[in-house]
């Protein structure tokens, strides 16, 4: 077994301590894209002794596996003694720098005492080369170490990576032999096993596969089963399993657990959890001041990490935060450190894909690696995508930290006041939104703020609008970095936004080339989704290319024991609507509802839409029905969003804590409505099987709201050769209209009617991204839905006597 570790990575695994403080380094990241130009800079200026970017590798061969510690020194000095000079650009006060950063140090002595290793000297010197970013001064600090002194210093710290480089190769044994034993656990359903084999066989070919897998075909276990097989044969090392949901989370998560309990498959899983959502103090402040889980953190992680390998396959929240607890660690870092000795890692969108989010143990400088990426709801992954990779600038943020230091003396405040000032007059040129060429003029009078504020910033700590001046100190680099990315695939543009006001746009349109670059860090990447209609739109809009593969799994969902209807005399045309519209669609949810009590949701294009019928079925039909009506809030918590699950398995002895699994008989005398919002929290992701939805009722096309950003896209796609109507507005929309109808039909069992209240749907343009399975769609009417509705659970009924 061949383990490799970067010389940075081991000198940061094994040597850090102290506290885990957010109140330093706030321009780390910053320091380390502009230090690359500082670096290329300091090597061209010295001489013919000087080697740049020098490759060192040491390999240390067990019986059981061969370690390999690389990496790119700096610099080379020929000298004598050598020298083995390491570059650090910062934004700080060289003035204030009295040593070197401990770690820097460390780094630089790997590499000497490699260089000393392999060359056979008998002494070395140590360069630590601060450059600031600012003024480019440089400040040096030199030390000279013995072999006997680098040798053992180093064997020191190469013994204690051993306990865990010995660990992971014992464990890579146990898990390998495991895999090979591991059977699928349930009898193939159809289509199954060739959607098993196809990404398999994708996996082998390293390409990239767009899988559509109708609901209730197993996609995560057929999915994650023939990837963790590839990892057993050597194609991969880990995989990742990425999700747009928690919920969607938990459904990888169990069918680990699955695996674990039927195949006794070992295989490491860690599931990272957002750092606000698993920190165990009251206030997410990562300040060693406020948090005892952040004070002496890195003093005590290694051994947290090394009792959970010893004990737990499952490194789920719930472990995490057990062994946070008794170690006195912070459980968002403990998660990350020890994602490092799992074989798979669940986790949201962002772990992958964002630029100031994305794993940097994994990642950083575009790194690849042995992995398998699952990207679970797919679908999803095109307007995160777009989110991620776009950035504001808004004025009024500026306009109140301007307010809040207007007293007080801050070293870049006329930098604040030129920025306001240009983003001022900009808003004040129009009141429409406008397309920007350029806005380079701009982007320098940010780049000169946000330096100013970084060396602030790293020369104090504390002190009155801290808070504040980091959070827009950050926003400044976002914006910054993202504006280093534009390209061909974005707009610029400004708006008066009705809620946050004025603001100018860097609108990633298309973010394929985006994603792309980080798909290309994986040997293999299965994107997959119940709803990849298109999938030529996915795949354009996803990173695909022609020699990535394609792929559709036929449902083995029984069509007789699912109704779908097609009113053609209703509409939500924002034209159309009004009370004459309002009151069909309450009726059309009256006569469908009387035909089978039980469980329905009704999906609607807007809170406000969902309002007016509301509204108009509660005063005229709920008590005809005998219907308890639920309305989806605007901004739920998580135990509002549970209670009003709750409802759909009320009167039944059922754990509600895990409502993927939702599995219930409702009562037959019971009618439980949800009106709720298409494309919302309630329209995707949950899984409530059987009984507990026999109906889903959607009215209009899901397309979005006409907005700026909608048109921006809309403009840019037309100008490309494409459908700008279909790429902005409908193929989104039916996505969220197909989400919708899914939560119907979830598994062999399920049984229910899926009504399309929107007569559009009748056109072709809608009828030819109905998934292949709808065959058997008929169109009614008011009068004609009782019918049509009664005949299907009837011809139900017979069948099931």
């Amino acid at each position: 077994m061949q383990i490799r570790i970067s010389v940075r990575g081991l000198v940061e695994f094994i040597l850090r301590q102290g506290d885990i403080d957010n109140r330093i380094h706030t321009s780390a990241e910053n320091a380390m894209l502009e230090g690359g130009r500082i670096h290329r800079k300091i090597q061209k200026q010295q001489g013919s002794s000087y080697h740049a970017e020098y490759p060192l590798s040491y390999n240390i061969h067990t019986s059981k596996y061969d370690l390999t510690i690389e990496g790119r020194a700096d610099g080379i000095i020929e000298e004598d003694p050598v020298i083995i000079d390491e570059i650090k650009g910062t934004y700080k006060n060289l003035d204030h720098m009295d040593e070197p950063v401990p770690v820097h140090l460390s780094q630089a002595k790997v590499y000497a005492a490699i260089y000393l290793i392999q060359n056979s000297l008998e002494q070395i010197g140590v360069r630590m080369t601060y450059c600031s970013l600012e003024t480019e001064e440089i400040k040096k600090f030199d030390y000279t170490y013995s072999a006997s002194q680098i040798v053992s210093w180093f064997e020191d710290v190469v013994s204690k990576y051993r306990v865990f480089a010995d660990f992971k190769a014992e464990w890579n044994s146990i898990c390998t032999n495991s895999i090979k034993n591991c059977p699928f656990p349930f009898p193939y359903r159809k289509g199954q096993k060739e959607l098993a084999a196809g990404v398999y066989r994708t996996i082998v070919h390293g390409k990239k596969l767009f899988l559509e897998a109708p609901t209730g075909t197993g996609k995560t276990l057929t999915t994650v089963f023939p990837a963790i097989a590839a990892i057993g044969q050597g194609k991969a090392e880990k995989l990742f399993y990425m999700t747009a949901k928690t919920l969607t989370a938990a459904a990888a998560s169990d069918t680990f657990q699955l695996l674990r309990r039927t195949g006794k498959l070992r295989f490491k899983t860690v599931t990272i959890t957002a750092k606000d959502k698993i920190c165990l103090s009251k206030e997410c402040d990562c300040n060693p001041e406020k948090c005892p889980y952040a004070k002496g953190h890195y003093d005590r992680v290694n051994e947290a990490m090394l009792d959970m390998m010893r004990s737990e396959d499952n490194y789920s929240r719930d472990t995490i935060l057990y062994y946070a607890r008794k170690h006195m660690v912070c459980p968002f870092e403990l998660s990350l450190d020890i994602s490092l000795f799992a074989d798979g890692i669940i986790c949201d969108y962002n772990y992958v894909f964002d630029p100031f989010v994305y794993l940097k143990r994994y990642f950083a400088e575009n790194n690849s690696g042995e992995y398998i990426f699952l990207i679970d709801e797919a679908h999803n992954l095109v307007d995160r995508g777009r989110s991620m990779y776009s950035a504001d600038l808004m004025l009024s943020p500026l306009a109140d930290l301007k307010e809040m230091l207007s007293g007080a003396y801050v070293p870049f405040k006329s930098h604040m006041t030129a920025l306001y000032n240009q983003i001022l007059s900009m808003a004040n040129s129009s009141d429409r939104p406008m397309m920007l060429e350029t806005i380079e003029p701009l982007v320098e009078m940010i780049d000169r703020l946000s330096s100013s504020m970084s060396s602030y910033l790293d020369d104090n700590s504390e002190g009155p609008f801290h808070d504040e001046i980091v959070n827009y100190y950050f926003e400044l680099s976002r914006f910054l970095t993202i504006y280093d990315k534009l390209d061909d695939h974005y707009r610029i543009y400004q708006e008066w936004d009705d809620k946050e006001g004025f603001r100018i746009r860097l609108l990633c349109v298309d973010p394929s080339l985006n994603l792309g670059a980080c798909m290309s860090r994986a040997v293999s990447t299965i994107l997959f989704s119940a709803t990849f209609l298109p999938i030529q739109y996915y795949k354009e809009l996803l990173g695909g290319d022609d020699e990535d593969f394609e792929m559709y799994s036929s449902s083995s969902f029984d069509p007789d024991k699912r109704c779908i209807v097609i009113a053609k005399d209703v509409t939500s045309r924002y034209a159309m609507r009004g009370p004459e519209q309002y009151e069909k669609i309450s009726e059309y949810i009256h006569r469908i509802v009387q035909k089978r009590r039980g469980n329905y949701m009704v999906f609607f294009p807007s809170h406000a839409f969902l309002e007016e019928v509301y509204d108009v079925y509660l005063s005229k039909y709920a008590e005809i029905d005998g219907a308890q009506v639920l309305a989806q809030g605007s901004n739920m918590s998580e135990e509002e969003r549970e209670m009003f699950l709750d409802m759909f398995s009320e009167g039944n002895n059922v754990n509600l804590s895990d409502l993927i699994n939702m599995e219930v008989d409702i009562e037959d005398d019971r009618i439980v409505i949800g009106f709720c919002v298409t494309g919302g929290i309630f329209s995707e992701s949950i899984d409530l099987r059987k009984d507990s939805l026999i109906g889903s009722i959607i009215v209009g096309c899901g397309i979005p709201l006409v907005c700026n950003e909608r048109e921006v896209l809309r403009h840019f796609f037309d100008e490309n050769g494409r459908d700008g109507y279909d790429f902005a507005y409908r193929y989104p929309g039916m996505n969220k209209v197909l989400q919708a109808a899914g939560r119907v039909i979830r598994t062999e069992e399920d049984t229910g009617v899926v009504a399309l209240l929107d007569n559009r749907f009748l056109q072709s343009s809608y009828r030819s991204l109905f998934p292949r399975e709808w065959n058997d769609v008929e169109t009614v009417t008011t009068q004609t839905v009782n019918n049509a509705i009664s005949e299907f659970w009837a011809r139900l009924s017979q069948t099931q006597d």
